[in-house]
Order: structure tokens, then sequence, then C-alpha cells
């Protein structure tokens, strides 16, 4: 139906969805300190016309073609936190709209972070880089949504237990 340098809307059917452009996928990096602190993003996100609060992110292979995942998780952990990891370790691929875009993204799992930059993204970004214990966690993101910012669907991950502990079953 259309295509853009980076994403195409899709018609399959009377289905319609967006898809990003040469299969390029994204890794999303839980980082989580010695000290049992999540590490976080927030950067201005254009869609949403506000900032986000979100897991360290990336593509992978938009820059180099056939880039491996780990490769691609590393890079963008150092690059948006500052942080580099020992080892990076895939939990699964996961849709977070299926009904609306084809893109799936990796979870991975950062290991025996050292801080070696201030992070913030490279010249195109403006990341703000939050280290929050894993306990001050619900208190952190209800304060960040106090402030105006929007919630990215993946730190439900964070949440979930503070999210279900009243729910009965």
């Amino acid at each position: 139906m259309w295509e853009g340098r980076f994403i195409r809307a899709v018609k399959q059917g009377k289905w319609e969805y967006a898809a990003r452009n040469r299969g390029i996928e994204a890794a999303v990096i839980v980082a989580i300190t010695d000290a049992n602190e999540i590490v976080l993003v927030e950067q201005h996100r254009v869609p949403l016309g506000c900032a986000c609060l979100e897991l360290p992110a990336g593509l992978i292979g938009d820059q180099t073609a056939g880039e491996p995942l780990v490769e691609a998780a590393a890079r963008e952990l150092e690059e948006e936190t500052g942080y580099r990891a020992g080892s990076i370790e895939p939990l699964g691929t996961f849709f977070s709209s299926p009904g609306m875009v084809s893109e799936g993204f990796t979870l991975v799992r950062a290991h025996d972070l050292v801080k070696v930059s201030d992070g913030g993204g490279d010249a195109d970004e403006d990341i703000v880089v939050h280290v929050v214990p894993r306990g001050e966690i619900t208190a952190f993101v209800a304060a960040k949504r106090r402030e105006g910012l929007a919630i990215d669907v993946k730190l439900l991950l964070l949440l979930a237990d503070s999210l279900l502990a009243d729910t009965a079953c």
C-alpha cells in the first residue's frame, strides 16, 4: 500500500498492518546492576508526542546487515545507557501489538554490567538514563506517569507483581 525508508503499510485480504522494511528486528534489554537496580531510558517518541519510559532497546541490523542479536543488544545498551554487558542472554521473541504491526522483539538479559560512559544515545537521540532500585520500580513508574510520560508496554515485565497483587484468581 505504501512504503517509506523504515516501514511499510501492508494489506493482506481485508487486514492492514505496519511492517519494518528489510526484515529488521529489535532487541529489548533487561539490564540489572549488581546492586539490584534496573536500567531504564527516557526519550521523546514522535508518534506519542511526548517522552516515554522504556527498557533500553534498539534495532538489529539497521546499520550492518546480518548483525548478530547479541552484538546489536550489547551495542545498543552501551550507546543508550553507558553500561557494557559482560554477557547477553536471549530470553525469547515477543510481539507487543500483533493486531497492528508484524514487528516483534527479542528480549535479552544483560549480565555483569560495567558503567563505561554516560550513555544518552547517538547524535540524533536525547536519552535520559535512570537506574532504579528494583524495590522502587512501581513508585518510580507511577511518578513518571504523573509527570506526563508515556510508559512502554514492555515495562509490564517489571510491574506484573504489583499490578496483579490485588487481583482475585
